[in-house]
């Protein structure tokens, strides 16, 4: 005995130093032995509305419909799965050395093996370590990895690995992606049958899933709602209804409710990057996208009836930019039509939607008041002979009213006066980023649809005048910068805004007042159709919105704005084939009233008083009034004091009948009546 005493004190001393050295490599290997990340397989890149409803999803690289890695799993499938593969999983260690045994007692009695005794969190382990040999030495090494895991992550963690990566069967793999491909839902609203449905799916995917072997599968299910009656986690009731709820049929397809702004997130946020969470929450209101698509879809048959096939509307929340609704093409078009052509950011000819632009540009600067009378005769400048779309001249006519019929020929000589130059820099600074010729290259045709812009610019530019319009009361009448911005279609829980003691006094853009008499302009369009009657219906809201028609009639532009909303649709074929009748205020408003409708309604924008004046104009020509004029008061901007005055009115000489106009050398002086006379010329 004390021979044996002496051996071991003498071995200890001997190798005590290198046995101390093994046991801290060891315990250095155990502590670094799992890998990070566990995973790292390619997921879907999925997109989610802004209160985390599924919008849509592309396939993983792998060809695998693999959600990103969910945070918690839903109670029903958790106590499924609890109960089918591991059901002291809260109370081992990653290792359940009863269930061990067990296995190994039923391996040796079947002689074969008909149990794994592997818990929730070795099967996670063997997940992550893809396709190694099922042997005892791998299951050992799986137990230690098992037991570090459970170190390092809570069981609420494991349990979301072990869920977001199990195989659900064919090329479904979590339970996010099983969920929808077997029941079109999340998996927060699964029922006690379909929650054990998946449960017991990666016990055997290969041989087991909703496509064949139903018997199997469903008496598979019905016993493990049975454990669950027996945990008690079930009553007898629920059991019963659960059993006889029948199995789902063939896979459903993922929702495609935004199928144009998942490809333009992909290409934004996800391509050609190494980005291991896949998954974009966006601003877009799932109920307003389906009712938008539904919109779009009812006009199909009426648009396709005249040829044209594509369709896109965009809707824009005003104070935050969110976009709330984005439909790139119309559901289902087909791709002989091109449907997957993403009209909202594809550059088409703008008709005439920039108008209001070159209005509000001119109000700012003072160049022009809104009742001035413009020229509407026939014109040539420099070879270039514009035409109003219905060929009639009115020889002079406001520039308000200009606005509110879309008249060409007076636009294109306010543009003459303004220079297309400055035209061109303003809508540039505004946002307009597909117009990037020189000024030259477009020259008067700026005006007209001599340049191309996109649904996306062209919103955004409307939404971010009714902001500044919004917000000027509210910053006492200065300016935030930001408040010219593109839309946001990634969900942000903060809006974009200036500390107040950077706000600007003067608009670095377009003035609120300026914006709010375009807008004035706006509200008083004709609406179509069944829309004309609009002011004698209650419920209907002033919208001030523009309609623009491409030359060829290629493109038919709608866009409306009011303090809470900007919507903007355009019609079309997305090839540019031209079609008769393919104009703006009937191809493309009658989307956008039916757009509005689902909106809420809102009041008219605030005037921006503190930014206009009242100023004195001429009552006939609307020009500032002279001395000789007689005088109507009208808000203008500020700018509106340089204004040209009056050219019209001047003094005649009459006889004293005031019948005929004379002269000196057949009137005498003392005879004459001098009059203010209103002359065009």
């Amino acid at each position: 005995m004390n021979f044996f005493k002496k051996t071991i004190r003498f071995f200890f001393k001997k190798h005590l130093q290198k046995t101390g050295i093994v046991i801290v490599l060891l315990l250095i290997a155990y502590g670094f032995c799992l890998p990070t990340p566990l995973f790292n397989d390619p997921t879907c890149m999925v997109l989610e509305d802004k209160d985390g409803n599924l919008l849509g999803a592309r396939i993983a690289a792998d060809g695998q419909w693999r959600f990103p890695q969910i945070d918690s799993v839903p109670d029903k499938f958790a106590q499924a799965i609890i109960t089918f593969e591991d059901k002291r999983f809260y109370s081992h260690i990653g290792v359940d050395i009863i269930a061990f045994f067990r296995a190994i007692k039923q391996n040796i009695y079947n002689k074969k093996i008909v149990s794994g005794g592997s818990t929730l969190t070795m099967q996670t382990i063997r997940l992550s370590r893809k396709g190694k040999p099922r042997t005892l030495f791998q299951k050992m090494i799986e137990a230690i990895l098992a037991t570090r895991m459970e170190i390092k992550y809570s069981k609420a963690e494991i349990l979301a690995f072990y869920a977001s990566h199990a195989p659900f069967g064919g090329n479904v793999v979590g339970l996010d992606a099983a969920s929808w491909r077997y029941y079109n839902k999340p998996p927060t609203k699964l029922s006690w049958a379909e929650a054990a449905t998946l449960a017991v799916l990666p016990n055997s995917p290969a041989l087991i899933h909703p496509g064949k072997n139903r018997t199997q599968l469903k008496d598979k299910r019905n016993r493990l709602i049975d454990r669950l009656l027996k945990r008690n986690v079930l009553n007898k009731t629920t059991a019963d209804l659960a059993k006889e709820e029948p199995l789902p049929d063939r896979p459903h397809r993922l929702p495609r409710l935004a199928p144009h702004l998942l490809d333009r997130a992909y290409r934004a946020h996800f391509l050609g990057k190494k980005n291991q969470h896949t998954l974009l929450k966006t601003s877009i209101d799932k109920n307003l996208q389906k009712r938008v698509n539904e919109v779009l879809q009812n006009h199909q048959r009426t648009l396709q009836g005249n040829g044209i096939f594509n369709a896109a509307a965009i809707v824009i929340e005003i104070e935050t930019g969110n976009v709330l609704a984005y439909v790139g093409n119309i559901p289902h078009a087909g791709r002989t039509h091109g449907e997957q052509v993403d009209i909202i950011k594809a550059p088409r000819s703008t008709g005439s939607i920039l108008k209001p632009f070159l209005y509000s540009f001119m109000l700012q600067e003072g160049a022009i008041l809104p009742e001035m009378l413009v020229q509407d005769v026939p014109t040539t400048i420099g070879g270039y002979r514009p035409e109003n779309f219905y060929n009639i001249h009115d020889g002079r006519v406001s520039a308000k009213r200009a606005i509110i019929r879309s008249l060409n020929v007076p636009l294109v000589k306010m543009l003459q006066s303004y220079t297309y130059e400055k035209f061109h820099f303003g809508l540039n600074n505004i946002g307009f980023t597909t117009i990037t010729q020189p000024p030259d290259h477009y020259g008067l045709t700026l005006i007209l649809g001599g340049a191309e812009a996109n649904l996306w610019d062209i919103t955004s530019a409307y939404a971010s005048m009714a902001r500044t319009v919004n917000h000027f009361s509210k910053n006492d009448g200065r300016y935030d910068p930001l408040d010219f911005r593109k839309p946001n279609y990634v969900f942000h829980k903060k809006t974009p805004a200036t500390p107040k003691e950077k706000l600007e006094t003067e608009a670095p853009f377009i003035s609120a007042s300026a914006s709010w008499l375009a807008f004035d302009a706006m509200r008083n369009l004709e609406r179509p159709n069944s829309e004309g009657d609009w002011e004698s219906f209650s419920s209907s809201r002033p919208i001030a919105w523009k309609t623009g028609t491409s030359f060829g009639f290629r493109d038919a532009w709608a866009v409306g704005v009011t303090p809470k909303y900007a919507v903007g649709v355009w019609a079309g074929n997305a090839d540019g084939e031209g079609r008769p009748g393919l104009i703006g205020v009937r191809a493309a408003a009658p989307i956008l009233f039916d757009i509005f409708n689902l909106l809420p309604s809102s009041q008219w924008f605030e005037q921006p008083v503190d930014e206009m004046i009242l100023m004195p104009v001429c009552k006939q020509s609307g020009f500032r009034a002279t001395a000789l004029c007689e005088v109507d008061s009208m808000w203008v901007s500020a700018a509106g004091v340089k204004a040209a005055a009056c050219p019209f009115h001047r003094m005649v000489h009459l006889d004293k009948n005031l019948d005929l106009q004379v002269t000196s050398d057949c009137e005498s002086p003392s005879n004459m009546r001098h009059v203010p006379w209103f002359v065009l010329s």
